[in-house]
């Protein structure tokens, strides 16, 4: 570990770093498969030892994130991508939907270490640690990294702002990890309480950063770089201190695809993110993200040699990530089957006050009778989320599929 790069494998050469790649892929993949009845079924007519490249690996059919649901409902709880019984994972999480994941044993199992590495995160540093800790994997996600690290954790979860605050005065973290949305109230709150921020140095992930609020962050003092991670996959890539992009983690292939394929991209082409985590027990093999991205040419400025994706350019399917907790078409489903006078449901996912907010558009032919109220607890019982309601005339939605409109600036 040095002052810049969290390991020698971050500078490595790219070649010999693809070439070690698919020779564990090989390795883990000749392993796994007598205990992994999906990745049995994936390999279905390649040869593992046929594995040698990235134009090799298309041959594989992508699994994609929409599918976890239905695969694991089938085979559960892990779709038979995990080839170890459950009871020898450190933990069983549950994320919205609900879909099981698993976190195995070992140091920094997730990745998170390199991506709070880059953000300035060192030994002896205390860290304010504001990702769930309840059944979801953020929180733990992060923490071991931390804990990798030599960092100590408050462990303070979402909520309860006021009691954070009170913590934050008097431990003083000097490193965030959690949204930018919920930094934003943290350092609002201090303000209004003449608490003095310690933050220096932030990790944010699970949603939208825009120009404005980095603006703002910055403004404070704070030096927040974001990290794109998820249940499945821990993280996947991480901002650097050359603000080009995000760096892609090791141990990990990462490949574009042309969205509702498995070839791959046109070199530049935005397309669907598909990872391959290269992990014993749990190792997913060309899994689709839905996620929106494309490579950035060549290395990055900060010395590192992986791949660089251009960050989160929305989503390959309706499926979005609000709050940091994904909303999934089938629950506004779900809500029109439980009011079957509605006409056609739109969700609408907006900005205001730098906070993600829902508006679902409901068609009904009245308004009468306590109906948008009903539908605003029916909203917050099916995404965990409070959103507002708006009943709008019969016919008056578009006729084009769309359930989830997401109405966010990418920066």
């Amino acid at each position: 570990m040095t002052n810049a790069h969290y390991d020698a494998g971050e500078i490595q050469d790219p070649a010999s770093r693809e070439t070690a790649l698919f020779a564990r892929l090989r390795s883990l993949l000749n392993e796994a498969q007598a205990g992994a009845a999906a990745l049995r079924q994936q390999l279905e007519g390649v040869a593992t030892d046929t594995l040698v490249d990235r134009a090799a690996l298309q041959r594989v059919p992508v699994i994609r994130k929409g599918d976890l649901l239905a695969l694991q409902a089938k085979n559960p709880p892990f779709a038979g991508l995990s080839p170890v019984k459950p009871g020898t994972l450190k933990r069983l999480l549950v994320s919205p939907g609900p879909i099981f994941d698993p976190e195995g044993r070992g140091d920094d199992w997730w990745g998170s270490a390199r991506a709070l590495f880059a953000s300035g995160m060192r030994k002896e540093d205390i860290v304010h640690n504001a990702f769930s800790y309840h059944l979801t994997p953020g929180g733990h996600m992060m923490e071991s990294g931390a804990h990798a690290l030599g960092c100590a954790v408050i462990p303070a979860g979402v909520g309860n702002t006021d009691q954070q605050v009170e913590a934050i005065g008097v431990l003083k973290p000097t490193g965030y990890i959690g949204t930018p949305d919920f930094l934003k109230i943290l350092i609002d709150r201090m303000a209004a309480t003449g608490t003095a921020s310690p933050f220096r140095h932030a990790v944010v992930s699970g949603a939208a950063f825009p120009a404005s609020l980095q603006q703002e962050i910055a403004g404070a003092g704070i030096d927040a770089y974001q990290a794109y991670a998820s249940a499945e996959l821990g993280v996947a890539a991480y901002e650097t201190s050359a603000r080009s992009g995000l760096v892609v983690n090791e141990g990990l292939i990462v490949e574009i695809v042309r969205p509702g394929t498995d070839e791959a991209a046109a070199d530049g082409e935005v397309g669907e993110v598909v990872v391959t985590r290269l992990t014993a027990d749990y190792p997913l093999l060309r899994f689709g993200t839905g996620d929106l991205s494309r490579v950035l040419p060549g290395p990055s400025a900060c010395g590192r040699t992986n791949m660089r994706l251009a960050g989160w350019m929305g989503r390959a399917d309706q499926r979005t990530k609000v709050k940091g907790m994904f909303v999934d078409p089938a629950q506004i489903a779900a809500i029109g089957r439980k009011f079957p006078m509605l006409g056609r449901l739109r969700l609408v996912v907006s900005r205001e006050a730098e906070q993600d907010v829902m508006l679902l558009k409901a068609e009904a032919a009245t308004s009468g009778d306590g109906l948008q109220a009903e539908l605003e607890a029916a909203l917050q019982a099916a995404t965990r989320m409070r959103g507002t309601v708006e009943i709008v005339a019969p016919g008056s939605l578009p006729n084009d599929g769309k359930v989830i409109a997401d109405e966010r600036l990418v920066a």
